[in-house]
């Protein structure tokens, strides 16, 4: 056994190290400055309490960009130097963000050891490379992202440090499953490196009648891709999608995990999942090939989806509240009934009516799935979802890509559990509209102007807040851009207060809601690692069946035009178009 040393190395702090919902995400030559990663994993072990660090259990893995492999063996040394008793390590440092919290909810190591917390290194759905995006954040004994007060404290550490707490460790092979054991002025210290895979797989197996998605996927009259764009979600795309469904191994795109993505965006998203809208039909130029009848994508850390149908895209929003409207007759795991239901607030209020429909118990909540976190531990909620593509359960504290893969797989394969054999498919576009006719539509877009100014785009926000003093004024503004737009009749920045824990979290978001139902919705996002993100959100509501055919940007056209009007866009950030339209 090789013995190690702890050592204690003064440091500096760096400026800037605040973590955000979605932990700390900067460029990697940000992360590569000496000390820069070792201050901000140092102040996260001050951060938490002893006993969750001395002889603790820690899941240390990531999505595999460019600079993981150096960051896990960094974390590793800092863990036998804090006292940590044993890291577990996804083979190859890969873990998906679910597999994660799959890993510290459900995994038992042989002697009995259950994890209490994850180091996740993942920028989630930005690119990697050199040049690229590097992230890491703290998940909880629950699976679930730390909340605002170890975030916090994690920030205030950061302004303090001045040391921080490493072994002489010789670096670990993590491309072997095993175990290496250390000596140390603790006692014994222990790294196992183990399959990426096999307790999420176990998991999905738990949840999903994977019989019933085999029968479907074996059709000769169904057929599936699955676009992972190099990034994680190739861990275990072949092991679910072909060796337990069946599905052909040419089923499967871009799996392969990547430093770098490919050189891509791995943002499942119209825009960047190029490759994956043209073999669905969606592309630009018409494709003499027949599309499959289900496509789907993830993202860098696999826990964001895209769902499409042939030559149909499901918005996230709609893709959550048909799941909630078919999941107790579809999933195996829901079949007892739905504890409630939850969205992020920009996300549409489709599943707000589907909530109200089924009787179910409804929250409304900031973005952050920190926040369904705490719902989900209280038992109040089962399925959740956010507009920017992330939907999950109640099975982790996650968002779960894949699971949303397997839940809409479920709700096809019940679907035409009759018509496998003769019969017409009941399709993606089938179960869709046939949703709008039940519920009605919500037409709904999502405009990103990314990196943007910091400082115009907090002018921009600001100049919107006090526009929210008169709404007469408002309204003449919106009447000046489009006679045909219904009046706003309230204003605010949204706030919530967690009905668990008590927190309250201000300024979420500034809404202007209109008196059809419509909404307008402003926000800026903290998931980039340069300048600032502005989110538009744009809905309209239509319960008339005969009007929920229409083309979405054609029927949200005029409120495009007052959003961008009324907010002054083009003049606060100089952008004519926004980066992203989804």
């Amino acid at each position: 056994m090789v013995l190690f040393n702890v050592s204690r190395v003064e440091t500096t702090p760096f400026d800037g190290q605040k973590p955000g919902t979605s932990g700390l995400r900067k460029k990697v030559k940000v992360f590569k400055q000496p000390n820069y990663l070792e201050n901000f994993v140092q102040s996260t072990f001050n951060a938490l309490t002893p006993q969750k660090v001395r002889g603790a259990t820690l899941v240390v893995s990531g999505d595999g960009r460019y600079f993981s492999k150096d960051a896990i063996q960094i974390i590793i040394k800092m863990a036998a130097g804090n006292g940590v008793r044993r890291v577990w390590v996804g083979q190859n440092g890969l873990l998906s963000t679910p597999a994660v919290s799959a890993v510290i909810r459900e995994r038992v190591g042989v002697d009995g050891s259950r994890a209490t917390g994850a180091f996740i290194l993942t920028a989630s759905h930005n690119p990697g490379g050199p040049n690229e995006d590097f992230g890491i954040k703290y998940n909880m004994e629950n699976g679930g992202p730390a909340p605002e007060g170890i975030t916090d404290e994690i920030y205030e550490n950061t302004k303090a440090i001045k040391e921080y707490l490493t072994a002489d460790l010789p670096d670990v092979d993590i491309t072997a499953i095993g175990v290496t054991s250390f000596g140390g002025p603790d006692g014994q210290f222990d790294v196992e490196v183990f399959d990426s895979a096999s307790d999420y797989v176990k998991l999905m197996k738990s949840i999903f009648d994977f019989e019933s998605i085999q029968k479907l996927l074996s059709s000769p009259k169904f057929t599936f891709c699955y676009d992972a764009l190099h990034g994680v979600a190739g861990a275990y795309a072949k092991r679910i999608f072909v060796e337990e469904l069946g599905a052909q191994e040419s089923s499967l795109m871009n799996c392969v995990p990547r430093e770098d993505f490919g050189g891509g965006h791995p943002d499942p998203n119209l825009t960047y999942a190029k490759e994956l809208v043209a073999r669905m039909g969606l592309g630009k130029s018409n494709s003499e090939v027949e599309p499959p009848e289900f496509g789907a994508a993830a993202d860098g850390d696999a826990d964001r989806n895209m769902i499409l149908g042939k030559r149909f895209f499901v918005t996230p929003s709609d893709s959550v509240s048909i799941i909630a409207a078919n999941a107790v007759e579809a999933i195996p795991y829901f079949s007892a009934g739905l504890k409630g239901v939850a969205r992020s607030m920009p996300t549409s209020s489709g599943l707000d009516i589907v909530a109200k429909n089924l009787n179910l118990k409804f929250f409304e909540v900031p973005t952050g799935w920190k926040f369904f976190g705490n719902l989900m531990d209280a038992g109040l909620c089962s399925i959740c979802g956010e507009e920017s593509f992330g939907t999950g359960s109640d099975h982790i504290r996650e968002k779960d890509g894949i699971w949303a893969v397997l839940a809409w797989l479920s709700i096809l394969a019940f679907k035409n559990k009759e018509n496998l054999g003769g019969g017409e498919l009941v399709t993606v576009e089938d179960i869709v509209r046939n949703h709008w006719a039940t519920y009605g539509r919500h037409y709904y877009t999502r405009y990103d102007y990314e990196n943007v100014d910091a400082g115009a785009a907090k002018e921009l926000m600001a100049y919107l807040v006090k526009l929210q003093s008169s709404l007469a004024e408002v309204n003449e503004i919106v009447g000046g851009i489009r006679s045909d737009v219904s009046k706003v009749v309230h204003a605010d920045e949204f706030e919530y207060k967690d009905p668990i824990d008590g927190s309250i979290s201000k300024h979420q978001g500034i809404r202007y809601l209109f008196e059809d139902g419509s909404r307008l919705v402003f926000r800026l996002s903290g998931t980039g690692s340069e300048g600032a993100t502005i989110r538009l959100y744009i809905e309209q509501y239509e319960k008339d069946p005969s009007k929920t055919g229409r083309d979405s940007q054609d029927a949200l056209a005029p409120l495009v035009a007052v959003a961008l009007g009324l907010s002054k866009m083009q003049e606060f950030t100089g952008r004519s178009a926004p980066t992203v339209i989804t």
